[in-house]
C-alpha cells in the first residue's frame, strides 16, 4: 500500500513540481510550440525535396516528439531536484525505490502521449495528412508503447544526472540522435548499415514504423511484432536505469555529492 502510495503521490508532485509553477501562457508554447514548428519544418523540407509524402514526415515527427517528455523531462525530474538541492531529501527516505522510479515516469507518459495527439492533430490541420478513425485505436497503442520505451531510456539519462553535475547536454544529444537514427525523417533503408545497425536497439524505431503502417490503414495484428520490439526495448532500458540509479544513488552517499551542483 505504501509503495501505490509512493508511485502515485510521488509522481503526480513530481510533475507538478517540474510544470506546476508554469502560467498556461508559458506551458503551452513551450509543450507545444516545439512539436508544432518541428513536425512542419521537416514536412515542408520533405515536399520541397520531393523525398517522402506528408504523411511519412507527420507520423515520424508526431511519433518522436514523445522523447520531448521521455528525455527532457525525465533529466528535469532528475537534474531539477538536484539544481534545488532537494535530491539529497528524496533519496534519504525509505520509500521502496522501484515505486518512486516508476512513479515519475507515469505523468511523462501522458505528457508525451498528449504531445503525439497534438502532432497528429497538426498534421490533419495544416498538411496533407489524413487518418482514418477506424485506425485510432491501433495507433494509440503505438503512441503508448513508443512514448513508456523513449521514457525509459530517458531514464538513463536523468539516472547520470545522480553522478553528473550536467546533465541537460547528455538530454539534448539523446534528443537529437533518436532523431537522426531512428527513421523518422529519413528511411532507414536510406542510413549508413551502421546507423541502421544502432537504431534497431534504440526505442522509437521500431514504434515510428509500426504507427506508419497503421497509419497506412493496417491493423494492431500486423504490426505486434514490431510493438513487442519495441516494448522489449523499453523493458530493457528500464531495467538498466533502474541498475544505474542505484549504483549512482550509493556512490553519490559515499562521496556526499548529491548537492553538488
Amino acid at each position: 500500500m505504501n509503495g501505490a502510495r509512493v508511485f502515485v503521490v510521488g509522481g503526480v508532485l513530481s510533475y507538478r513540481a517540474l510544470f506546476g509553477w508554469m502560467q498556461p501562457v508559458v506551458y503551452v508554447p513551450t509543450m507545444l510550440g516545439g512539436p508544432l514548428f518541428q513536425i512542419l519544418f521537416f514536412a515542408y523540407i520533405g515536399r520541397a525535396s520531393g523525398v517522402e509524402s506528408d504523411a511519412f514526415f507527420v507520423v515520424g515527427n508526431a511519433i518522436q516528439v514523445t522523447a520531448m517528455a521521455g528525455v527532457f523531462g525525465v533529466a528535469m525530474t532528475v537534474g531539477g531536484e538536484r539544481w534545488t538541492q532537494t535530491l539529497s531529501l528524496v533519496l534519504v527516505s525509505p520509500a521502496n525505490r522501484f515505486a518512486l522510479f516508476l512513479g515519475r515516469a507515469l505523468p511523462l507518459i501522458v505528457n508525451g502521449a498528449i504531445l503525439s495527439a497534438f502532432g497528429f492533430v497538426v498534421g490533419i490541420a495544416f498538411l496533407d495528412f489524413e487518418l482514418a478513425p477506424s485506425v485510432l485505436p491501433a495507433l494509440a497503442a503505438c503512441v503508448l508503447v513508443t512514448t513508456a520505451s523513449c521514457t525509459a531510456f530517458g531514464f538513463i539519462i536523468g539516472s547520470i544526472g545522480l553522478y553528473a553535475r550536467e546533465i541537460f547536454v547528455a538530454a539534448n544529444l539523446a534528443y537529437i540522435g533518436l532523431l537522426l537514427f531512428c527513421g523518422v525523417n529519413v528511411p532507414l533503408d536510406e542510413l549508413p548499415a551502421w546507423m541502421r545497425a544502432i537504431s534497431e536497439v534504440l526505442p522509437l524505431t521500431h514504434g515510428v514504423q509500426a504507427a506508419r503502417l497503421v497509419a497506412d490503414g493496417g491493423t494492431l495484428g500486423s504490426v505486434d511484432g514490431l510493438i513487442v520490439h519495441e516494448a522489449a526495448i523499453g523493458v530493457g532500458y528500464a531495467l538498466a536505469a533502474y541498475f544505474l540509479f542505484r549504483a549512482f544513488e550509493a556512490a553519490g552517499r559515499r562521496n556526499a555529492t548529491f548537492d553538488n551542483y
